[in-house]
């Protein structure tokens, strides 16, 4: 966004003096720094070319005025997020002006910036996913190797958020933050909201799992944690996210992989296999199908390029 040359938002020349006083009290009540008072300045200065364009004075301005501004904006080609911040300025300064007594009505109320598309979560194909999963580094210590490599069975044979994998403790029960049962193949996780879950563990992921807990011994000292480093404490995220962003790259993946992608790339690998979103949900510790429905749009993708690619009368554009 362009900033106009201010040295501060009480100078701003040709602003009616509504808008000046405005910018000297949010100066004055919010401070702000000097660069938030410049983007205040700005809103108001196209706040005010937009209402001397339609011939009113700004506390004339209507919400059929602002309704057609936005419009415009958007046909321009501002982004949703951009015209939704100027609308936040603006609405902040109608909302004065009707403490003033100048405008009965806040204009702004009620009018929306355009949608923001929703990005569809990044996941792995099946073959990369397995790749990654199966990497075995020979030159790295055998006691990193195997919780590493544990790690990231668990991520993507489970779909666990990374702070559920973080609260993984070694022992079992009620007074456990989280725990895995290797007898039933079960894994006992605190999720979002500290509510409790259960999901399968895969043979792979136990087979992994165990090969960890034979290992973990020689690290191990107080912590109950599951995961720990060299010094026996719990593993952070971030240095789960640093060691996965690691492994990826060394298995030859493309693109750096982080926790959160092995759990997408969990829930879409499942309803590809098996088209049942409510399993996904419950898997996923999903309060609302809703949050689960983004990877029936991933489904469909892959389904998309299958087609492009396999079907000899493909002619979808890109």
């Amino acid at each position: 966004m362009a900033v106009p040359p201010v040295t501060h938002p009480d100078q701003a020349c040709g602003l009616e003096p509504l808008a000046q006083r405005y910018l000297s009290y949010v100066r004055v009540e919010k401070r702000l720094a000097e660069r938030t008072a410049l983007l205040y300045t700005a809103d108001l200065q196209k706040l005010q070319t937009q209402a001397q364009a339609a011939g009113v004075l700004l506390p004339e301005v209507t919400h059929t005025h602002m309704r057609r501004w936005v419009a415009q904006m958007h046909s321009a080609g501002r982004s949703p997020r951009g015209i939704a911040l100027i609308l936040s300025g603006w609405r902040g300064f109608y909302n004065w002006l009707g403490l003033q007594g100048q405008v009965a009505s806040n204009p702004v109320q009620g009018v929306r910036s355009p949608k923001v598309p929703k990005p569809l979560p990044k996941a792995l194909g099946v073959e990369e996913a397995v790749q990654l999963a199966s990497y075995a580094s020979e030159d790295a210590d055998p006691v990193r190797e195997a919780r590493d490599h544990c790690i990231t069975e668990l991520l993507y044979g489970c779909g666990l958020r990374i702070s559920e994998l973080t609260g993984l403790d070694a022992r079992d029960g009620t007074d456990a933050r989280g725990w895995i049962d290797v007898d039933s193949a079960q894994a006992h996780v605190l999720g979002k909201g500290g509510k409790r879950r259960s999901v399968p563990v895969g043979s792979k992921a136990i087979a992994a799992l165990n090969q960890w807990i034979a290992m973990r011994a020689q690290w191990a000292k107080q912590d109950a944690a599951l995961f720990i480093n060299a010094q026996g404490k719990r593993l952070s995220p971030q240095h789960i996210r640093v060691r996965l962003k690691q492994r990826s790259l060394k298995a030859g993946l493309a693109t750096p992989v982080h926790p959160h992608m092995l759990r997408h790339s969990f829930a879409s690998h499942v309803l590809q296999s098996s088209g049942d979103l409510r399993a996904v949900q419950e898997l996923l510790g999903h309060a609302s199908i809703t949050t689960t429905q983004i990877y029936t749009r991933l489904d469909f993708q892959h389904l998309a390029k299958v087609y492009d690619a396999a079907h000899p009368r493909a002619t979808r554009g890109k």
